[in-house]
């Protein structure tokens, strides 16, 4: 296990590389070169750029994508906050072995491999209304499972998740990060009633009261009211930034899995982006609080990372433009 206490992993959070500006710039003098007027391709250069700064290469390359979906299950749901039974979480993970999820076909489209990385469903966290939904050392191995899962072989990873409940736990982790109350960040997640949407108001609200001695932590933050499939996803997504792997978020839980380290560290989700805003209430706010623009806005809510696979497409394109098109020079082009 990679940390063995918080302030271990705390030092790892402060301590990351800035990426490659020599890799950057050469990907914007090529651009400039281009067939085309420059800046036409608009944030389609700046991908590029973005793939090279963070991959180190002058030319980057997309040779192995990896889709990692973790999974969990949480003791909130006894507050009537799911429109689904816990057990569903069990059951989709059993459809993604069996590839019959929708991102079973998003990752084949899109050229990914698939990771399911079930933790202890058997056992789910704890009601975070009723006490921490993690202990320090719950919190840490689920951490630590997200940080082993990414090897430095890989060029560009997204991350999804799979969790009956999960929107309850991102809601509060996003207030408790960003203020602004429980209402703001509580959508209907699986489709709850309004009966439905109340409680989870009325849940978070508790969580943040009952743990509000533990608020101005981010990690305390992530510990007492997150879950173990948003604990992996930041153990991952630092995991990526130490070994220079480009990352896509995808949606609410996501996102707010991994908003604890732009709470440490002022460039802490740099090596992100945004794939799509959901059509969960909460997340386009928590989007613009983190200053990460999303690529595409399609009204889903899915989650298991079927956003962030569909933007892979996008990069792929941002790639081949940078890398396949002609120069003025090569092309016989006059330049203005």
């Amino acid at each position: 296990m990679p940390f063995k206490s918080l302030r271990e992993l705390r030092a790892a959070c402060l301590d990351l590389p800035s990426g490659s500006d020599a890799a950057a710039n050469a990907v914007a003098r090529r651009q400039d070169t281009l067939t085309k007027p420059q800046g036409s391709l608009g944030r389609l250069e700046t991908i590029a750029a973005w793939l090279a700064r963070w991959q180190g290469r002058d030319m980057p390359k997309l040779d192995r994508v990896k889709v990692f979906v973790f999974a969990g299950n949480h003791g909130v749901t006894a507050q009537g906050v799911s429109a689904y039974p816990s057990e569903v979480t069990v059951q989709m993970v059993a459809n993604f072995a069996g590839g019959g999820a929708a991102i079973n076909q998003l990752a084949r489209m899109a050229g990914a491999e698939l990771d399911v990385i079930p933790l202890d469903l058997d056992h789910p966290t704890g009601d975070f209304t009723q006490g921490p939904a993690m202990d320090e050392a719950a919190f840490l191995a689920a951490v630590s499972a997200g940080y082993d899962a990414v090897t430095k072989d890989l060029d560009l990873i997204c991350f999804g998740e799979m969790g009956i409940g999960n929107t309850t736990p991102a809601a509060a982790v996003s207030a408790a990060l960003f203020g602004g109350g429980a209402e703001k960040w509580t959508g209907r997640g699986t489709g709850v009633d309004d009966a439905g949407l109340k409680r989870k108001v009325v849940a978070i609200e508790a969580g943040l009261k009952r743990h509000a001695a533990a608020l101005a932590d981010p990690l305390a933050i992530a510990a007492v009211l997150g879950g173990r499939e948003l604990a992996a996803i930041f153990g991952a997504t630092l995991a990526a930034r130490h070994l220079g792997i480009p990352v896509l978020l995808d949606g609410f839980v996501c996102t707010a899995a991994a908003a604890p380290l732009a709470k440490l560290h002022p460039t802490g989700l740099a090596h992100t982006i945004a794939a799509h805003v959901s059509a969960e209430s909460g997340h386009r706010g928590l989007l613009e609080a983190l200053g990460l623009p999303p690529l595409l806005d399609l009204g889903m809510r899915l989650g298991e990372g079927s956003g962030a696979c569909l933007a892979v497409n996008i990069v792929r394109s941002a790639l081949e433009c940078h890398a396949r098109m002609a120069s003025f020079a090569e092309a016989g082009v006059s330049e203005k």
